[in-house]
This record gives C-alpha cells, sequence and structure tokens, in this order.
C-alpha cells in the first residue's frame, strides 16, 4: 500500500511538470508562426503614390487618387486622360491614350513607357528612370531635371529635355542630351541595315570586299526642332517641387 501511495504522489507532482513542457513547446511554435507570416505575406514595397487621375486605369480597375502604386503595376490612359504619379524626389505624367508599367531599378523607382507619351521630373539623378524598350532615360544631375519622352514605334521615340540635361543609355552606349534639346532616336539601328552590293547590283557581294560589321553604336538620332508642350501636369504645378509631399 505505501508503494502504491508513493507512485500515484508521484504521478501527481508530474503533471504539471508535463503541462508546463507542452506550453513551452505550443508557445514556440506560436511565436516562430507569428515570426514567418508576414515576412511570407507581405505585399511588395510601394513606388508611389497617384496624386491626380483623369480617365486613367490601374491594370483594369479604374484609378483613383491617393491610391499606392506597387512594382509590377500597369498604368494606362484613355485618349482624353491623363494620370500623374508621385514616387519619392521624382514625379511622373502620362498623357493620353499612353501606358506605363512600373518596376524597381536598383532600389529605385522605374517604369517601362509602352505607348504615348510621359513627362518625368526628378529632383536627383537616381530618383527615377523611365525606359522604352533597350533605352533608358534619367537625369544626368542631382539638380532639378523635366524630361519628356514619346514613343512613335517599337523603335523610334522622341526624348526631349526641358530642364536640366538627361541621360539616354543603351547597353555600353550613354549619351547626353542637354537642355532644351529634343532628339529623335532610332533604336538598334543595324538591323535594317542593308547589305553591301557587289558590281552586280543587290543580292550580290564583290568577293574582295571587307565583311559587312555592325556599327558600335547601339542607336543613332536626329535633332528636331522644339515644340511648345502644354501638359495637365503645367496646369497642376507639378514642375515647382519634385520632391515637395
Amino acid at each position: 500500500m505505501a508503494r502504491l501511495r508513493d507512485l500515484e504522489r508521484y504521478k501527481i507532482t508530474r503533471k504539471p511538470e508535463r503541462f508546463a513542457v507542452v506550453r513551452t513547446i505550443v508557445a514556440a511554435i506560436v511565436s516562430s508562426t507569428l515570426l514567418i507570416t508576414p515576412v511570407c505575406g507581405s505585399p511588395s514595397s510601394s513606388l508611389g503614390t497617384i496624386v491626380y487621375a483623369d480617365h486613367a486605369h490601374i491594370g483594369a480597375a479604374p484609378a483613383s487618387v491617393g491610391a499606392t502604386v506597387f512594382s509590377g503595376d500597369k498604368l494606362s490612359t484613355e485618349p482624353t486622360g491623363s494620370v500623374q504619379v508621385r514616387t519619392g524626389a521624382a514625379r511622373l505624367l502620362l498623357s493620353g491614350a499612353s501606358g506605363v508599367a512600373f518596376t524597381q531599378d536598383d532600389a529605385s523607382p522605374a517604369a517601362t513607357l509602352v505607348r504615348g507619351s510621359a513627362t518625368f521630373s526628378t529632383a536627383n539623378s537616381k530618383a527615377f528612370a523611365l525606359r522604352v524598350a533597350s533605352a533608358t532615360i534619367r537625369a544626368n544631375s542631382d539638380e532639378s531635371t523635366i524630361g519628356h519622352v514619346t514613343v512613335l514605334n517599337p523603335k523610334e521615340l522622341i526624348v526631349k529635355s526641358t530642364r536640366g540635361s538627361l541621360i539616354i543609355a543603351v547597353e555600353d552606349d550613354v549619351r547626353v542630351i542637354p537642355e532644351g534639346a529634343a532628339y529623335r532616336i532610332v533604336l538598334d539601328p543595324t538591323a535594317a541595315a542593308p547589305e553591301p552590293q557587289g558590281p552586280r547590283g543587290a543580292g550580290t557581294k564583290d568577293s574582295g570586299s571587307p565583311p559587312h560589321k555592325a556599327a558600335r553604336n547601339k542607336f543613332i538620332w536626329y535633332p528636331i526642332a522644339i515644340t511648345a508642350l502644354v501638359t495637365v501636369w503645367a496646369v497642376h504645378e507639378a514642375f515647382e517641387s519634385p520632391d515637395r509631399p
């Protein structure tokens, strides 16, 4: 009987210890779940905020003032619409019948213009980058800069610097567009270059002529006359201070 009482007393004293161990294990599992869940379920960081929208869309949904723009978002405008996005120390205005896709470029906001026209304003050279096909356009300095880009077709665009100078780069071919200048840019100019002709005309080659080599330049440009640009951005005084909240 004495041994039986000792065994029951042992069981009673061990129960709280077992429960304590179980509680510790459960608490550890819950804590680790709380730590993992925000990482797995957290959305991508925001790139900017819409500050003006008129007949504009984010994806298929209507764009509205105050909406957040994330990496991967696609903004578009109807023929009579426009939309303006503030992203850090830069602003981007999309004109009518235009479309862009936002991305992250080395921790800086960027967007790819797929059609139409866009105007961007920056407070420093790393604030924003605008791409068209293989070309990347950004501010050349940390001074206040305004650039305007229009897509003519997948291989042609017009780039204008309204304030400050711009840099346009296609791979290792980098050039500066000075303030007040505008250029028509033709991308991949060697793609459509004709083959050298032999003495018998097109389609033949002179056996003594050197082989055709691609040019080093990745694009060619032509200066064009500057015309006045009147945009909704000017109406909303977006150019006054690109880094103003």
